[in-house]
């Protein structure tokens, strides 16, 4: 399972892991969370998630803190 690091949140329920040998920064929704509530993360958490497909591109799912 691919890590990373949460690097931007937002209020509105989504935000962007970063991962290390990639250039973008990966998309995630609050509802693609398992066993932590979103209001628990914070910037700079280390998270471990899988990579799923969406019309705007590739997206983390089951995303978990590591």
């Amino acid at each position: 399972m691919p890590e990373g690091i949460i690097a931007r949140i937002n209020e509105r329920g989504f935000g962007f892991i970063r991962r290390e040998g990639e250039e973008k920064d990966l998309f995630f929704h609050r509802n693609e969370l398992k066993n932590v509530q979103f209001e628990d993360l914070r910037e700079g958490d280390k998270v471990t998630f899988d990579v799923g497909d969406s019309p705007k591109g590739p997206n983390a799912t089951n995303v978990q803190k590591a």
